[in-house]
């Protein structure tokens, strides 16, 4: 008879070996009790990069970052009672913002709940709203076939990543004793099942009737966030040439940086959109969206715009239609789209109305002021990572970052677009890409402080913006409230010195833009993580 530890640790290597065999090769751990035979199958697995991270939360955005840059789940585990609870913010994130993740939980047998035994509480359907698939286990059960194991880890890495990336819950019951007395792993490592994902085929018939549709029409190309596609900049931007027409482009579209065209992109459209009726810019008769929908209300207002076409390319499930105008909901993949729609296109839209749009954007690049955007930006070596923190500083992002030959991959959670996590999310990109520079808000610093734990070692600089609180309240209908400062301003006393000190990580305050780009500079010469602090007040 195979005794209980023994039983543990073989199921959690079938398991574990299943998720390799999957191709996850990233996994983030969590100390625990009742998780250890998981935890002792991932520590042992030649195959996985193992993480450990105390902070379930912090754990759970990292594993998020990591999968923000590889488009690949990787394996996230804790232990029973209220440490997968904490799952919970980068869950949603992943689920809002299609992120790929397998989160583990360890759990008591059947036999300890309902009943008051410690550190037990329900776990299953904890996540059941946010996630694409969610897995009850038994518990390790005599002569169980590993083979099922095997394709079950198979079957939850396809759910995270088809048809529509995004969380997978499996949740785990393990009894007593947790391991054997001399903890060894002998099963065989199953070989991979192959995964063949279809793509979706285009509808030539639609695309002949958009192209009908707007032809000789003036029209906009409005790009939101996106996952990299080396292939959409080359194919958004010929579909922009055929048409005669401007894309308007956010940062997170992958469109603003990079050596390919860029000669119909807009890109300082906060700052001349809101008055683009008395500057002569008509109202688009068509719009073609691409990705997320915009962050800006600039931006938001001109793409909800009543338009006789309205058309959303999208190959995920799911429905971005804020506005609620769209007429044309394409699935497949935008690049396969916007060069199947170019082959089709028969005339480009009218004399002048492209040049409207650029006339607008030179205009307003020739008044461009200085910025610490402009700075970050400077300094961040071709090919590296940004990681921009929502509230204001992804919409000073949008109106200031400008375009440049240089090859930037920028990252945000702008799925639920929290400010919980971004450290951590940050930490996870740094770790999975290299060299990666945050830049974040002085309130979403402080929000996830305990993820300078997991910044030691890795090749990130973090930018924190002090500018007294939360600014971005400074632009919303509440800063005439008289409770303003107390309840929305929030004033903070956090000095980032010590903060930084006490995770070992380097540390400069500057308040200028020349001292920043100085520092920042010398910190990513020396490498490793650091954190700058740049102070407005």
């Amino acid at each position: 008879m195979t005794d209980t530890g023994s039983l543990n640790l073989d199921w959690a290597h079938a398991l574990i070996a299943g998720f390799v065999a999957a191709g996850t090769r990233e996994a983030i751990i969590s100390p625990g009790s009742r998780s250890t035979p998981l935890a002792l199958a991932m520590l042992r697995q030649p195959g996985l990069r193992c993480h450990i991270a105390v902070d379930e939360r912090s754990a759970a955005f990292f594993a998020l970052g990591i999968a923000k840059v590889q488009r690949q789940p990787a394996l996230l585990l804790a232990t029973s009672g209220t440490a997968p609870a904490n799952w919970l913010p980068a869950v949603i994130e992943a689920s809002q913002s299609g992120v790929p993740l397998i989160a583990l939980s360890a759990d008591r047998p059947p036999e300890l709940h309902a009943c008051g035994a410690n550190q037990t509480v329900p776990q299953i359907g904890m996540f059941a709203p946010w996630v694409r698939a969610g897995h009850a286990l038994g518990a390790p059960h005599a002569g169980f076939d590993p083979g099922y194991l095997h394709r079950l880890a198979t079957q939850a890495v396809e759910q995270a990543i088809w048809p529509y990336p995004g969380p997978v819950h499996i949740n785990q019951p393990l009894r007593e004793p947790l391991l054997p007395a001399d903890p060894q792993i002998t099963n065989d490592e199953p070989g991979p099942v192959t995964h063949h994902f279809p793509k979706l085929a285009l509808d030539t018939g639609l695309m002949s009737e958009l192209a009908e549709r707007i032809a000789g029409r003036p029209g906009v190309i409005i790009c939101g966030e996106t996952p990299a596609d080396p292939g959409l900049a080359p194919a958004v931007t010929a579909l922009a040439r055929r048409l005669a027409c401007p894309i308007l482009a956010e940062p997170l579209s992958g469109l603003r940086f990079g050596r390919h065209d860029r000669s119909h992109l807009c890109v300082r459209y906060n700052r001349w959109l809101a008055d683009a009726g008395e500057r002569q810019i008509a109202r688009p008769e068509w719009i073609i969206r691409i990705g997320a929908f915009p962050v800006t209300r600039h931006l938001q207002n001109f793409a909800s715009a009543t338009t006789a076409t309205h058309v959303v390319f999208d190959p995920w499930p799911r429905w971005i239609d804020p506005p609620h105008r769209i007429t044309h909901l394409v699935r497949g993949e935008p690049a396969d789209l916007c060069a199947a729609l170019a082959e089709q296109a028969s005339s480009p839209a009218p004399a002048g109305w492209l040049e409207a749009f650029m006339t607008e954007e030179r205009r307003t690049a020739a008044s461009a002021e200085a910025s610490h955007i402009t700075a970050v930006l400077d300094e961040i070596p071709d090919g590296g990572a940004l990681f921009v923190g929502n509230s204001l500083a992804i919409r000073q992002l949008d109106s200031f970052s400008g375009v440049s030959d240089k090859t930037l991959h920028c990252h945000a959670n702008r799925g639920a677009s929290g400010i919980d996590g971004n450290i951590s999310t940050a930490a996870g990109i740094a770790a999975a890409h290299g060299r990666t520079v945050a830049l974040l808000g002085d309130l979403t610093c402080q929000h996830d402080l305990g993820g300078l734990a997991l910044a030691r070692g890795r090749d990130l600089v973090i930018v924190t913006v002090n500018n007294n609180g939360g600014g971005i309240f400074d632009h919303l209908p509440q800063r005439t409230l008289p409770e303003f400062e107390q309840g929305w301003r929030t004033p903070q006393a956090v000095d980032f010195g010590h903060a930084a000190r006490a995770f070992g990580i380097d540390y400069a305050q500057v308040d200028v833009h020349d001292a920043l780009r100085l520092a920042l500079h010398n910190a990513l010469q020396a490498g490793g993580p650091h954190l700058i602090e740049l102070r407005q007040h």
